[in-house]
């Protein structure tokens, strides 16, 4: 299935349990809804494998209206792993699940 590398900031929402994500490129975003279209789930997220430096995890990106792309959320565990922390440039690589 589909794969895709890319670099992107890591942000933080701002609140005491703030969320981490990484905004996908716009770009990337579009390719990625066309080569997804059929493994969407619910309000349109799709699953995928992400890998920042040695780091793999399963989750799943979703759509941002505000940006026009979709959001990866990056947990601690992950960001611990990494020494990435918000505002830093991250080299990511996704591949889609397609659910086999």
């Amino acid at each position: 299935m589909a794969a895709f590398a890319f670099d992107a900031v890591l942000w933080r929402i701002p609140e005491e349990a703030g969320w981490h994500f990484i905004t996908l490129p716009v770009e990337l975003a579009a390719d990625l809804r066309e080569e997804t279209a059929q493994l969407r789930k619910g309000f349109g997220s799709i699953k995928v494998t992400a890998t920042v430096a040695s780091t793999s995890w399963s989750t799943s990106v979703f759509p941002d209206s505000k940006s026009g792309s979709y959001l990866l959320p990056v947990k601690k565990a992950v960001r611990t792993a990494t020494g990435i922390h918000s505002g830093d440039t991250v080299s990511v690589h996704l591949e889609v699940d397609a659910g086999i």
